[in-house]
């Protein structure tokens, strides 16, 4: 049998250290990746060999809430995703594995509650915190569908151009981050705004905040002004 493909995303050290830890006492033979930030992640997704398992902190730098989540499963459909997050709102469960998640581990959990979540994923079930039910079929709400359809078809360098607007960067501010000309970003931004069927980056900034922790368009945090540089 083919040895196990294991990414682990997550850029707190010590936390980090559990998860790979128990999935090196589930699954020794495992070959096992470690990554601290989204570009890192990127890269390992788009080596070779996808993995088999991804343990994926939502809060890594790069990340923007669970369009981080959409994001990865676009990159790689065939990949078990095990969203991992200090985060433990029931509707944020719910909708993870609404968008693909095939479990959510809180960062609370205790060692054997992470290994008896792993041991569900391994077995091909659905992986949530004690207590809470499995409910991967409520669905999404329609801005949340439209935003993960959307966001699904951005390439890794557009998702991180789209995160850092969102964050309020300027055209000059991101290519000095990517080490791109200003003239790239543009043309990046360019297909950004087609494939997310937006007319300005504010749009942008709003779509991809749809699937922020806040919910919804108009719940959570206002983007920051999205200014042309």
């Amino acid at each position: 049998m083919t040895a196990w493909r294991v990414l682990v995303a997550d850029d707190h050290p010590l936390f980090r250290e559990a998860l790979v830890g128990r999935v090196r006492q589930l699954l020794p033979e495992a070959s096992l990746v470690e990554v601290d930030d989204l570009p890192a992640l990127q890269a390992a997704i788009s080596a070779d060999e996808a993995p088999d398992l991804l343990l994926l902190d939502l809060h890594m730098p790069g990340a923007e809430g669970l369009s981080a989540l959409v994001h990865v499963r676009a990159l790689s459909p065939t990949t078990a995703v095990v969203v991992v997050s200090a985060t433990e709102d029931d509707a944020v469960i719910q909708r993870a594995l609404s968008l693909g998640a095939a479990g959510f581990i809180p960062k609370s959990a205790s060692l054997p509650e992470i290994g008896r979540a792993l041991q569900c994923v391994l077995a091909g079930e659905i992986a949530t915190p004690e207590g809470r039910r499995a409910d991967a079929g409520k669905g999404l709400a329609e801005a949340e569908d439209h935003a993960a359809r959307r966001i699904g078809q951005l390439s890794p360098q557009q998702y991180r151009i789209a995160t850092m607007l969102a964050a309020g960067l300027l055209n000059k501010q991101i290519a000095w981050e990517l080490g791109i000309s200003e003239a790239t970003v543009k043309v990046h931004m360019s297909t950004i705004l087609r494939k997310l069927g937006a007319r300005n980056r504010t749009q942008v900034a709003l779509l991809m905040q749809v699937l922020d922790f806040g919910g919804s368009i108009g719940a959570g945090k206002a983007p920051r002004e999205a200014r042309r540089s």
